[in-house]
């Protein structure tokens, strides 16, 4: 008889937890998934692909918008939030099936309950059972901070965002991060009145401060408010049931508060002390390079770490993981050069080390620019511009960084990541033909 029920027992069925539970069972692991909400995770669920459904959608109002500049006479618009968010929700479970039959498929057995530890080797589920393991992995994810302020009950997580009983026609947007300001763009463009709140002046900390500054004058152009260096202090609910919220001395009117202040790794209660552990003051779990926390048979990947919460970093980190617990592959995962976006509209994109950054780690920097406006915006009212940085190591000449806002600047850099991953020079995108007209061309274009 095996000493252990499984090889490898994961609690989390989102993007990390499922890629590394299908790896181990591809290569010949007993495994088994517990999961408590719903299998796909934050990113599937609740996270990246419902929010950029959204996104498609409240690109239509401004592709619409121009619709008649370029012939095209759309009579009756009208917008319907009831059919959008049905839509979505339909969309997620579809992906949700997806994801069980990949499990399935892989025989890695599923259990749609809570899981928590028990042990170095044990765990044990909500319904009673329990299992051993040679090897547990923790894979579940982050959740949102929520303000512990009179009426923060009345508050909603990005969570929720996709269940919305009714379309809010004011929307209080708490948070400067990446899932504060793209729910604002969203809504914005929807025909929601969108009002951001900052406690600091900053927003998207860790991004090119310059094409920050560009994106934050293009929303407040298309009508979102930015309220900066101020706190939420309180929520109240006034008889005709919306909302009102107290920031610093103003009292804004609202039919929801979305706060987005960040996300914490989703460790409490999960029993980790049963085993040795104690997370950080987050809650994260500290791992070394190949995953392992101070307990050697237990590992952890994804957000849960604290460390870069991506989804395609979890899926990177369970893959290795897999790879290096049952596939003879011992190998790490660099978490340097991460692509990453901004889904606002126009979204911002970015690779490598920001200007600030560079300089502080470099003794000579060079930064390349293009101001350019696109194309594609000549026929809009608003005279926006995109925005291109490079920055680039003097002497060697390698791109040390890349910093895009603009139209498709997502699409557009994944590639160039390529590219600056593989130690290309600023003389390397020079030497390349521009595709023209395009948008892209302007990457060997920049001076």
């Amino acid at each position: 008889m095996p000493q252990f029920d499984y090889d490898l027992f994961t609690i989390g069925a989102g993007s990390g937890g499922v890629r590394a539970s299908r790896i181990a069972a591809g290569h010949g692991a007993r495994v088994a998934v517990a999961e408590e909400y719903r299998i796909g995770g934050t990113c599937v669920i609740r996270g990246c692909v419902p929010k950029k459904m959204l996104v498609y959608a409240s690109a239509f109002a401004e592709e619409l918008g121009h619709a008649g500049r370029f012939g095209w006479h759309v009579e009756g618009l009208r917008f319907d939030w009831d059919a959008l968010r049905d839509f979505v929700a339909s969309d997620v479970d579809r992906l949700e099936g997806l994801y069980g039959q990949t499990l399935a498929s892989n025989k890695v057995d599923s259990f749609l309950t809570r899981a928590t530890v028990t042990g170095p080797n044990s765990v044990a589920l909500a319904d009673g059972r329990s299992f051993t393991a040679r090897h547990i992995l923790i894979a579940v994810g982050a959740t949102p901070v929520m303000p512990a302020i009179p009426g923060g009950d009345l508050c909603i997580s990005s969570n929720e965002m996709f269940q919305l009983a009714r379309f809010p026609q004011r929307l209080v947007v708490v948070g400067g991060g990446y899932i504060a300001l793209e729910f604002a763009g969203i809504f914005n463009a929807l025909g929601a009145e969108v009002t951001v709140v900052n406690r600091s002046d900053t927003l998207l900390r860790g991004y090119d401060r310059l094409c920050v500054e560009r994106l934050t004058a293009i929303m407040a152009a298309r009508g979102v408010r930015f309220v900066l260096d101020a706190h939420l202090h309180r929520v109240e609910r006034l008889n005709d049931g919306s909302l009102l919220a107290e920031v610093g001395g103003e009292r804004i009117g609202a039919d929801q508060v979305l706060v987005a202040t960040g996300r914490q790794p989703n460790t409490a209660g999960l029993g980790l002390e049963t085993a040795g552990i104690a997370p950080g003051v987050r809650g994260e779990l500290a791992v070394d390079a190949l995953g392992a926390t101070s307990c050697p048979s237990i590992h952890a990947v994804g957000d849960v770490t604290d460390r870069v919460q991506l989804t395609p970093v979890a899926i990177r980190e369970g893959h290795a993981l897999a790879d290096t617990l049952f596939g003879a592959q011992p190998r790490s995962v660099a978490h340097d050069l991460v692509p990453s976006a901004v889904f606002t509209q126009p979204p911002l994109a970015a690779v490598g080390l920001t200007e600030e950054e560079a300089r502080a780690l470099h003794p000579a920097v060079k930064v390349y620019s293009s101001d350019f406006r696109p194309m594609k915006n000549l026929y809009s009212p608003l005279a926006e511009r995109g925005l291109y940085r490079m920055v680039v190591e003097e002497g060697s000449g390698k791109v040390l960084g890349l910093h895009m806002l603009g139209p498709d600047s997502p699409e557009i850099l994944q590639a160039a990541a390529i590219a600056i991953r593989a130690g290309l020079t600023k003389a390397d995108f020079d030497a390349t033909f521009a595709l023209h007209p395009s948008m892209a061309e302007e990457l060997v274009l920049m001076r």
